[in-house]
């Protein structure tokens, strides 16, 4: 076998993974409408690559606020609970291991995406910009557009939403998911309490760090009491530089991302949560991730650590055999192979990504890459 350190099982919280590959949260917009429900097709592309150590979903808004793409799937009415359903039986009955993102994408939306096209909600009424939100135009097309103006929450509006954090934990589970991923990567609510680019508040929201991470402090505990931080894993997309290419665009870029995110990191340490996902630059030629970053966040942290973006094989092996990763994630090479740890085991060539079929339409693209035949 080769890439040996990846096939090595290992615990995550209440949960024995068989391997260390796993499939990241991939926005595929492929959910029924109306009502934002996953699908029987939805479930045949989980469950042809339940072959992972474990697989995070798709981000899934917690609340019809929380969209800023067409099509993306929910996880608040209990027909989308229904749906996701479909899918953790196909998983399981494979004998795979899946999670459910929690997303909510606060300023990065437009009014067309919001109930009664009201303004998108954030921690400060600040346009999100080198972003595009995604509206539908017609039935199965639609636009990238910049993302509305949004308006700052009140302090109620803030415990109502950490209160739908773990809402939508309890759905997850009630849909068969085996725990949860909170999303505060990427630029989007989470991440917008966490940076000072979008949080301008001044009560006890924003200012100081120890303010700016409250939001996330507080939906960690609220969501690790509703199922268990054992089965709880947040995402981070701690960036140290940025990007000015067109569409690339993972999060924001802090004066001091290393203290902050290692700050960051202390609070889950602090919850007993079972994992943190790090997302890092993915664009072409971007740096890597400092390694004293990397030694800071083994010290500071006794759950597993999940890295992603852009790794290879032989990259993933070297960070699990430093000691810096416990799991390594796969997007890309994720969505053309579904068989994707048997190639890299058996060192079998990857079929290509087409990026035209990634986002939105049937089942090309989503449930059609073939698996490795000689």
């Amino acid at each position: 076998m080769k890439h040996a350190a990846l096939f090595t099982p290992i615990d995550m919280g209440r949960i024995t993974l068989k391997n260390r590959i796993v499939l990241p949260p991939l926005t595929r917009q492929r959910s029924a409408q109306p009502g934002d429900i996953a699908t029987d097709l939805m479930a045949t592309y989980y469950r042809q690559r339940a072959g992972a150590g474990f697989m995070v979903s798709e981000g899934t808004q917690i609340e019809p606020r929380g969209q800023g793409y067409a099509w993306t799937p929910g996880i608040y009415s209990q027909a989308q609970v229904d749906g996701w359903r479909k899918v953790t039986e196909a998983v399981h009955a494979e004998g795979g291991v899946i999670f459910a993102q929690l997303w909510h994408v606060g300023r990065v939306s437009h009014n067309a995406l919001q109930p009664d096209g009201q303004a998108p909600v954030a921690p400060s009424a600040i346009q999100a910009q080198k972003v595009k939100a995604f509206i539908q135009t017609g039935p199965g097309v639609g636009e990238l557009v910049q993302p509305s103006l949004p308006r700052a929450l009140e302090l109620a509006e803030i415990r109502d939403l950490v209160g739908q954090y773990a809402q939508a934990a309890r759905n997850a589970i009630d849909a068969g998911f085996d725990g949860v991923e909170i999303h505060a990567a990427n630029g989007y609510l989470v991440n917008q309490f966490i940076s000072a680019h979008s949080n301008q508040r001044d009560d006890a929201y924003g200012g100081s760090l120890e303010n700016r991470l409250r939001f996330l402090r507080e939906i960690v505990d609220a969501v690790a009491a509703a199922v268990g931080a054992d089965r709880l894993g947040v995402r981070f997309t701690p960036l140290f530089t940025g990007t000015d290419q067109d569409r690339v665009y993972i999060g924001l870029v802090e004066e001091d991302p290393h203290t902050t995110y290692i700050e960051a990191i202390k609070v889950l340490k602090a919850a007993g949560v079972a994992y943190v996902s790090i997302a890092e630059a993915d664009w072409d030629n971007a740096p890597d991730l400092p390694e004293s970053f990397r030694r800071d966040v083994r010290a500071n942290f006794s759950g597993k650590i999940l890295y992603a973006g852009r790794y290879t094989a032989e990259r993933g092996e070297r960070l699990i055999e430093a000691g810096l990763a416990d799991l390594i994630a796969f997007g890309r090479p994720f969505i053309a192979n579904p068989d994707l740890p048997e190639r890299i085991a058996n060192g079998w060539p990857l079929n290509p990504l087409d990026p035209a079929t990634v986002y939105g339409g049937t089942e090309k693209g989503l449930t059609d890459y073939p698996t490795y035949s000689d």
